[in-house]
């Protein structure tokens, strides 16, 4: 049984681009921390595992460390492991710490069945696709007590903690309206999307509009009440039909509108790696408030002598996820992308701590306390304080398929979701 005075060794669960981009480098900057032990990692096949091992970026900013790949590399790549997953996570003693990166509509069953080996769950977003998914794992994390975080990183974006204090103080008055965005690059086509993101599986609203979802529920507390989605259909290069595009309207509890459109076609060569916002326009007391964040764009521009960052000229976003020089070996990985990775983790850490000393129902007790303190407080998202956004996914996929048919949020008797007739 793993306690705080013991590293947490991590199975991640998926070899993509998010475990590329974000959670292996994290990880293993935390292991030279030791916070955790040992990585291992389990795809499909062993292409991505090659990739991820392969990386010169990797190796230039993480000397001498590395992971356990499941399946190995000298497997060919040609074959497939489903269930591969199942035994590595079962490998795993209790305790320690299941990294769920899989396609959105794969969540659950990976997050059950690491509960049910009594690991910690560490999920990208959303969660899950409905509701009542959320409300089982949250059921099933307190029974094992156990946590379970979702990785919406932008509540780790200091310009967001901001807006979150300052709001709740009352600085903004009231959120009225406002509108987000988040546009995905084009070449996202052209990646293991198109063999994923279909019209049954996700859409661009559910996938990253959730983000600003999350942030204006974070800021303000408020809740949605009705969303409506309309998608703009596609054909991926492999063939498969999808949503490239979507716009959607949120209304929350206080009669507040929020506008978020979503979409996989930032062009690559333009300068922005992607294109995202957030306004929202308030009212004090007879005058009017705001507040903005061009997520996109943070007041640094790179122009460089060759194309390795796609194009010679780019927006660079330097609080998200950097890999920079530092006082040790290689370099460290910086911004609220690591930070939310960062704070998942010692999340579980303190769950375990909670227990050192104690034994049977008394430590299991003892980590529920923490759970609940982690909940009430709000900052890590769990399933238990996030579930509004599994409420707006639930409608918006309603809503899409509907093209564009309001669907409505409701809390009691019990959370649930219906179209609007």
């Amino acid at each position: 049984m793993n306690t705080q005075s013991e590293k947490l060794d991590i199975v991640i669960v998926g070899g993509g681009m998010i475990t590329q981009d974000q959670i292996l480098p994290s990880l293993y900057q935390l292991q030279r921390q030791d916070v955790i032990g040992a990585i291992k990692i389990c795809a499909l096949n062993s292409a991505p595992l090659a990739v991820l091992a392969e990386s010169k970026r990797f190796a230039d900013a993480f000397p001498g460390q590395g992971f356990e790949p499941y399946p190995s590399l000298d497997v060919p790549p040609d074959q497939m492991h489903p269930d591969l997953f199942k035994e590595v996570i079962a490998s795993l003693p209790p305790g320690n710490m299941v990294v769920v990166a899989v396609p959105d509509h794969f969540h659950d069953p990976v997050v059950r069945l690491a509960l049910e080996n009594d690991q910690h769950v560490l999920a990208v977003k959303p969660l899950v696709p409905t509701y009542a998914e959320a409300a089982e794992i949250e059921e099933l994390a307190s029974a094992k007590g156990r946590f379970v975080g979702v990785e919406y990183h932008k509540r780790f974006d200091r310009r967001a903690l901001d807006a979150r204090g300052l709001y709740r103080a009352g600085r903004f008055g009231e959120f009225r309206c406002g509108e987000a965005k988040m546009i995905e690059p084009y070449y996202y086509r052209h990646s293991n999307f198109q063999n994923w993101f279909t019209k049954e599986n996700s859409d661009p609203f559910t996938y990253v509009g959730c983000h600003y979802v999350d942030l204006v529920y974070f800021i303000t507390g408020l809740r949605p009440v009705e969303v409506s989605v309309r998608g703009v259909e596609g054909t991926f290069p492999n063939g498969n039909v999808g949503y490239m595009w979507a716009q959607g309207r949120v209304v929350w509890e206080n009669g507040a509108l929020l506008s978020i459109t979503d979409g996989l076609g930032y062009p690559d060569e333009a300068a922005g790696t992607n294109d995202q916002c957030l306004v929202m326009y308030c009212e004090g007391d007879d005058c009017g408030a705001i507040l903005k964040h061009d997520d996109q764009y943070r007041g640094v521009r790179h122009g460089y002598v060759d194309r390795q960052a796609g194009t010679m000229f780019r927006f660079v976003s330097p609080d998200y996820f950097r890999m920079v020089p530092w006082e040790g070996d290689g370099l460290k990985p910086v911004g609220y992308g690591f930070e939310s990775i960062e704070g998942l983790i010692l999340g579980a850490k303190r769950v375990n701590a909670a227990a050192d000393g104690l034994a049977g129902q008394e430590a299991l007790a003892a980590r529920q306390r923490v759970l609940l303190e982690i909940d009430d407080r709000g900052i890590l998202a769990t399933p238990s304080n996030s579930s509004i956004n599994e409420l707006v996914t639930e409608a918006a996929r309603l809503s899409i398929a509907r093209d564009g048919q309001p669907a409505l949020i409701e809390y009691a008797p019990s959370p649930g979701v219906r179209l609007r007739t």
